[in-house]
Order: structure tokens, then sequence, then C-alpha cells
């Protein structure tokens, strides 16, 4: 189910909004008209998609995506009649996707929000591909270290290895926890 978040504290542009997504594909729009709400209801229904106003009371909408990212991840599309740049640098900054000026027609929500989720889902799969890179550096540090160990008690570099290799089959562990292991011990 292709689920979209839309919050403004204006109710019709909230509903030319709405009536926009639902030509655009999605199937369920939920509606807030704070930032608080946008942010409670994001941690509820995990919307694929949230488009909201930059003005709005209790909590601003740079605010709400900031916690929107950090909290329940989706690509943000800004909808103000702001454009100082540090309006804009805010929303950078919070990681919104794309930025739209009021007011604007129907045919220009569109380009923003495919834009919007296919700069979300790259930047997602960059961060994971950091993630895995991160961990397999870190497997790296820790297995030389441990092979060091080894080959202080006479192995050659190639047979600490082959030995933490081992240890690793035989114990059903990974490499990294029995490099961990045996660094611990020392």
């Amino acid at each position: 189910m292709k689920t979209a978040l839309v919050v403004d504290d204006e109710p019709l542009l909230r509903r030319q909004v709405a009536e926009a997504l639902a030509r655009f594909g999605f199937d369920e729009i939920i509606e807030g008209s704070n930032g608080q709400e946008a942010l409670i209801l994001a941690l509820t229904h995990k919307p694929i998609l949230v488009v909201m106003d930059v003005s709005m009371p209790v909590m601003d909408g740079i605010n709400a995506a900031e916690n929107i990212i950090e909290q329940a991840p989706a690509p943000i599309v800004l909808l103000t009649g702001s454009t100082d740049p540090e309006t804009i640098e805010r929303a950078r900054n919070a990681g919104v996707m794309n930025y739209l000026v009021k007011p604007f027609r129907d045919e220009q929500l569109l380009p923003a929000i495919d834009l919007a989720i296919h700069q979300f889902i790259e930047v997602s799969n960059l961060k994971d591909k950091v993630g895995k890179l991160k961990q397999t550096l870190e497997t790296r540090k820790v297995v030389d270290r441990a092979k060091g160990i080894l080959m202080s008690g006479g192995l050659s570099e190639h047979e600490a290895y082959r030995k933490l290799q081992k240890l690793s089959m035989d114990k059903r562990k990974s490499l990294h926890e029995v490099a961990e292991a045996i660094l611990l011990t020392a």
C-alpha cells in the first residue's frame, strides 16, 4: 500500500495536495495540521512520502522533518511561500529531499515527489553501503590485530589467518567475533 502523509495548517491546500497524490496513485493519504501531529502520524503510519508546509503551529515543518527523518525515515517534500536562504539551508540540513514554493500547480507536485522519492532511495542505499564498508573495515582491523597476536606466538601471517578462519568455521562464529575473542584473551 502506498501511503502518503500531507500536513498543512490550511485545509484547502491540504485537500489540494491530497487529491493530487490520489491521482498520482497513492492508496492512503493521511492528513495532519501541525508539525507535532506530522511526527506522530509518521511514526504511527510509516508513510512512503511526507508532504508538508514549513510554517505551521506547534512545531514548524522543518523541525518536524528533522524528527521524522531521524525516527521514521521517509522522503519529505516541503511546501512553503518562503524562499529565504536561511529557511532553505535549514531544510537542506534537516534532510528534506525537495522544496516547492507556493502557490504551485498540481503538475509541479509530481516531479517534486518523484525526485524526492528517488533521491531518498539513493541516499538510503548509499548509507547502507557506507555502513557495510565501515563494518568491513572494522572487521579487517580487528582481524589484523588478532593475526598479530597469533603471529607473536610463532605463526606466519598466512597460518595466523588460516587459524582464524578455522576457528570461525569450527565455532560457527564470524571472523570478527573470533578475532575479538582472541583480542580479549590476549
